[in-house]
């Protein structure tokens, strides 16, 4: 059954690998709606904020963009979640590895 196992993991972290090389340009982050005088709803702009580096940053974004920077945030977002099935994949993949070695190695 591990052995199975392992081959569904490669299989999947093969095409993980293969998704990532197909990536869009991608930013972190989220965009919202801001006001100048919120009470009213007067003043609105866009500002996308996001955290890099352990650097929190705050930028305006013009409203012809919004809709590029909508789907640079899901392109982030997307990676993000590829990669971290990646690593949980490949965390169980290793330790099936150490759980077949170990079997082997008590025989």
């Amino acid at each position: 059954m591990s052995r199975k196992r392992i081959q569904q993991i490669e299989r999947r972290i093969a095409r993980i690998k293969e998704e990532l090389q197909t990536m869009e340009p991608m930013r972190p982050g989220s965009l919202t709606r801001q006001y100048k005088d919120p009470e009213n709803r007067v003043g609105g702009y866009w500002q996308i904020s996001y955290t890099r580096q352990m650097k929190s940053r705050t930028e305006y974004v013009r409203r012809e963009w919004v809709t590029e920077i909508r789907k640079r945030i899901a392109a982030h977002k997307r990676f993000k979640r590829l990669v971290d099935q990646w690593i949980d994949l490949s965390i169980e993949h290793s330790k099936l590895n150490m759980q077949i070695a170990k079997t082997k190695g008590t025989k």
